[in-house]
């Protein structure tokens, strides 16, 4: 029994991990690259304005910095758990 709450415990944290790094890359590039682009228009980042550059730049730089996050993260729960590979 305590095997599968453990397994239940690990998978929700997981699937919470997961989530949050899907949320983030939403609002960056579809939130602050579209819907709030107009808002982000007065603020100059690089020459152009910092709507355009989440659009261009900001949403892909936020991805990678999403992948080193999650790999960092799930192996620290994976030590944290004792699934850790070798």
């Amino acid at each position: 029994m305590s095997d599968n709450s453990s397994n239940n415990a690990y998978w929700s944290a997981n699937l919470r991990i997961i989530v949050i790094s899907l949320v983030i890359w939403a609002l960056v590039s579809f939130g602050f690259g579209i819907l709030l682009r107009p808002m982000l228009s007065g603020i100059s980042v690089g020459g152009s304005d910092l709507g355009f550059w989440f659009a261009q730049q900001g949403s892909i730089l936020v991805f990678l910095a999403l992948i080193f996050f999650y790999a960092f993260r799930m192996n620290k729960l994976d030590r944290e758990h004792g699934v850790e590979e070798e």
